[in-house]
């Protein structure tokens, strides 16, 4: 950029920010941007400098020459989102370098517009590739969950004994066991620790108890009941022990 196309830039600032352009700051701008040609994408960098409101409301905006290096580079950049170099068959390394740099600079100078449509990728995969991934346990054909309500409900019937709901006590999903009765802070009962061995058997996919194994269970744990009570008194009527005092 010479100082007489620096001048013409500053210009197209002052028409925007009101500027007082001289001579001097023509050589400064054309010394910081020397290796930049003025062409639509340098003058394009500086409108969508001023057509960009700022972070800060209260900030004037004014631009300075890296700010047009950047956003000449960014507008450039724009141009070869969707770049894909287009070889000849049996080049040389040589002529791949030239023919790519030239593809580079036609799109990114905007002489050559790169397609706006995407290729659409027609089809499907194959059976046999469907069947591989449902063999390693991708549920492809799944439905999908249609609320967040459902979606929750089937992360939680993951999560273990929590992700059924109890047939004791009727706990729902995700919610704790509760213990019989209630207050008026937990009116539904206080939390249990453990899940009951309903739900514990539930979650792990084995089926319910019948009502002879029911009896059963709740006469074990009558008798271990039973067992640890009569400890605990035994332990209360240990005699203190007799002190010998020596003769």
């Amino acid at each position: 950029m010479t100082p007489s196309e620096a001048s013409d830039l500053l210009t197209r600032c002052a028409g925007f920010d009101n500027r007082q352009p001289s001579a001097a700051a023509a050589i400064a701008w054309a010394s910081a941007l020397q290796d930049l040609p003025l062409d639509q994408d340098t003058f394009a960098a500086v409108d969508r400098f001023y057509g960009t409101p700022p972070k800060d409301p209260s900030q004037r905006l004014w631009i300075q020459p890296h700010d047009v290096r950047r956003i000449r580079r960014t507008i450039r950049s724009e141009r070869l989102e969707n770049f894909q170099y287009q070889p000849l068959p049996d080049e040389t390394t040589g002529e791949y370098l030239a023919r790519y740099r030239g593809q580079v600079q036609a799109i990114a100078s905007g002489r050559v517009t790169l397609p706006t449509g995407r290729l659409a990728i027609e089809g499907g995969p194959s059976a046999s590739f469907m069947q591989q991934l449902e063999d390693h346990g991708w549920e492809g054909t799944r439905s999908v969950p249609g609320s967040d309500e459902e979606s929750l409900a089937d992360s939680v019937r993951r999560a273990g004994p929590l992700g059924v709901e109890c047939p004791s006590c009727g706990a729902a999903m995700g919610r704790p066991c509760k213990t019989p009765g209630g207050g008026e802070k937990q009116p539904l009962g206080k939390p249990r620790a453990k899940p009951h061995s309903a739900r514990l058997r539930a979650a792990a996919g084995k089926p319910e108890l019948t009502v002879e194994q029911r009896a059963a269970e709740e006469q074990r744990i009558r008798e271990a009941s039973a067992r640890a009570l009569a400890r605990m008194q035994a332990e209360e009527n240990i005699p203190d022990a007799e002190i010998v005092e020596d003769a």
